[in-house]
């Protein structure tokens, strides 16, 4: 399965935490967290980061349920997936 394959199925199953940092950004650009959800399920793999000692990280670009593009910086994986 593709990176962005296993990063939606573990939104599907709701497999996933937003940290307080994005929580913080969400309110800031007046987001909710189905709007995380529809731009990760819409959305592309932008970028994948290789260099970060924590592990591969991915940026996702897609729509938000308005239609404003999105971008989530920093995805990466654990058990679950982090936003």
């Amino acid at each position: 399965m593709s990176a962005i394959g296993r990063i939606r199925q573990k939104i599907l199953s709701k497999e996933y935490y937003i940290s307080w940092h994005a929580e913080e950004e969400m309110l800031e650009d007046e987001l909710e967290r189905a709007d995380i959800e529809h731009t990760i399920l819409h959305g592309e793999i932008e970028r994948k980061l290789t260099e970060d000692v924590r592990g591969t990280r991915y940026r996702i670009l897609g729509p938000a349920r308005d239609g404003r593009q999105t971008l989530l910086q920093r995805m990466s994986q654990r058990r679950s997936y982090d936003v």
